[in-house]
């Protein structure tokens, strides 16, 4: 996988994830339904993916990936603007720190725009560019496909269930 590739599917999870990695009780559930996010990294091309939702997926993906951050992130300031929130962290994985802020706008009833600069300290990938800048546009297209169902995500002609990926995660978790 070249490095842009595998840039590309690092933006692509947390692009997937963007709407999940804040506690629930603090952004809105996104309405039910088939949701298409294309994102925008710095000189990457443009991805784009769908992905089918509901508020019990939504919530679970919070509750799921909140433990998570607890433990990576020293830092999570939320603050509800006039126009929507506004995210700063500071997090790490592994030897790498990383600060970030997010800016999003919308109502997640139909549409909503996710502005995000982060830093990576000392110890990132080499190849790995330090400063980022990552904008994800979400709209909602209207009830999920007859063979979808919440949690899946299609890109490229691939499709993954995100509880799949936490199912995976629990099973790596087992000595």
């Amino acid at each position: 996988m070249h490095r842009r590739e595998l840039l590309g599917a690092c933006v692509l999870a947390l692009a997937a994830a963007l709407p999940q990695v804040v506690a629930a009780e603090e952004l809105p559930t996104r309405k039910a339904g088939l949701w298409e996010m294309k994102m925008a990294a710095g000189p990457l091309p443009a991805v784009s993916m769908q992905q089918c939702t509901d508020e019990s997926t939504d919530r679970q993906m919070s509750t799921s990936f909140g433990p998570m951050q607890k433990d990576m992130c020293s830092r999570k300031d939320v603050q509800k603007t006039a126009a929507g929130y506004s995210i700063d962290s500071t997090c790490s994985a592994g030897p790498t720190s990383l600060t970030s802020h997010l800016d999003i706008t919308g109502d997640f009833q139909s549409a909503y725009t996710v502005k995000m600069t982060s830093h990576a300290g000392d110890g990132a990938p080499a190849g790995v560019p330090r400063d980022t800048t990552l904008t994800v546009e979400a709209k909602w297209l209207g009830p999920c496909k007859p063979d979808q169902k919440p949690g899946d995500m299609v890109m490229g002609g691939m499709k993954m269930n995100i509880k799949d990926l936490e199912a995976l995660r629990g099973m790596a978790k087992k000595p």
